[in-house]
């Protein structure tokens, strides 16, 4: 199998063991997931799916970011205990995986169940003098990570942009650079709080995927990603703070995903334009969903029209007819044949048309790409 790269910006061979481990950023459980959110799950779990075809174990890590500034916030808002709050929306989430079909993984930790590895983490860059404390809050200093920027290959002024856009806060005084990120934090007086050396206070944001992809899956992940926004600041500020402490690659293949949009603007729970799974499934069989997110490539971005799920169900249509056909053929090796050139999934879904309208028998190339027929 070949994918593509995001640090080496290229299509790459995918060199993995007999276990390959998976680590995908998970949701924050403030309000419902999105048709964007699905189709990054989505993706890994057709990764996963085919590294187990091939013979291997695929050993996916998921997390749930239950301690956050917009989760607070939400709670704070609603009158609700942050963690009734996450608890609600995560069975919402599992819901809509389910519906998709996709895979148990193999687990799903919390930001809150790792408190006691992120302030390991915290403390060794501390010592190492990579982090530095100002009235409680504690910062990377991101200058002295000579590889600051191997994920996503923005320029300086670009990544100050990105910080701003997404909570990074790059005018806030009491950092040395703008590009210096949070990894531990003083809690408001009606937020939780653990203990630390630098005092009360809970992690930031980055912190946690390091801590629990190195707990769970140990210090280099051979595939890490999630949606193309998080390359930056994110990921890289993950990269940077895991390999200032292990002094090892953190991850072998950064894998992001395209964004899904909605009337030429992309899904975002800030503007509130968003297409859920649930609501799909109650228009078309779930199936019919999960056929219209693979007609789609994973790091493509595109947008969501209502046709692409009429369209999904007429081709299901199509499939089943041949399912009493005794003629088998080779497209499920045509379709492993796809999956292992950059996971191209609109190509493997053509393949069994190809098949099906010749008569073929496609149900177990269908099977492959967790299509119940």
């Amino acid at each position: 199998m070949r994918l593509y790269d995001t640090a080496r910006r290229g299509i790459h061979p995918l060199e993995i063991g007999d276990v390959a481990t998976l680590y995908s950023c998970g949701i924050t459980p403030y309000d419902s997931a999105h048709l964007g959110h699905a189709f990054v799950y989505l993706s890994f779990d057709v990764l996963k799916r085919r590294i187990n075809d091939s013979g291997r174990e695929a050993r996916v890590v998921r997390n749930v970011t239950d301690v956050d500034d917009d989760l607070l916030r939400k709670a704070r808002e609603l009158g609700v205990f942050y963690l009734d709050l996450a608890a609600q929306e995560m069975a919402k989430f599992d819901r809509d995986m389910q519906l998709l079909n996709l895979q148990p993984i193999y687990s799903e930790p919390r930001a809150t169940g790792a408190i006691p590895e992120i302030l390991t983490i915290v403390g060794q860059l501390f010592d190492t003098g990579l982090a530095y404390e100002v009235e409680g809050w504690v910062y990377f200093e991101a200058a002295k990570f000579a590889n600051f920027g191997q994920v996503s290959h923005a320029t300086r002024e670009e990544m100050i942009a990105l910080a701003a856009i997404h909570g990074g806060n790059p005018d806030d005084p009491k950092k040395r650079d703008p590009l210096d990120f949070v990894l531990w934090q003083p809690s408001l007086p009606d937020e939780p709080f653990w203990e630390s050396r630098f005092g009360p206070g809970r992690p930031g944001w980055h912190i946690e995927c390091s801590a629990l992809a190195m707990r769970d899956l140990g210090p280099t992940i051979d595939v890490h990603g999630g949606g193309r926004d998080l390359a930056f600041p994110h990921h890289e500020c993950e990269a940077a703070q895991s390999e200032s402490v292990t002094r090892q690659p953190f991850v072998k293949h950064w894998m992001h995903i395209g964004l899904v949009g909605l009337d030429g603007i992309k899904m975002s729970k800030s503007l509130g334009n968003l297409v859920f799974v649930e609501h799909l499934a109650e228009r078309a069989e779930p199936t019919a969903v999960r056929v219209a997110l693979l007609d789609q490539h994973y790091r493509t971005d595109w947008e969501w029209r209502d046709e692409l799920l009429s369209q999904a169900q007429s081709r299901l249509a199509t499939w089943r007819s041949t399912q009493a056909s005794g003629r088998t053929s080779t497209v499920i090796e045509d379709v492993r044949a796809a999956l292992d050139d950059d996971l191209d999934t609109p190509s493997a879904l053509r393949l069994i048309d190809q098949a099906a309208h010749a008569g073929f028998n496609v149900n177990p190339a269908a099977t492959l790409l967790g299509i119940t027929l």
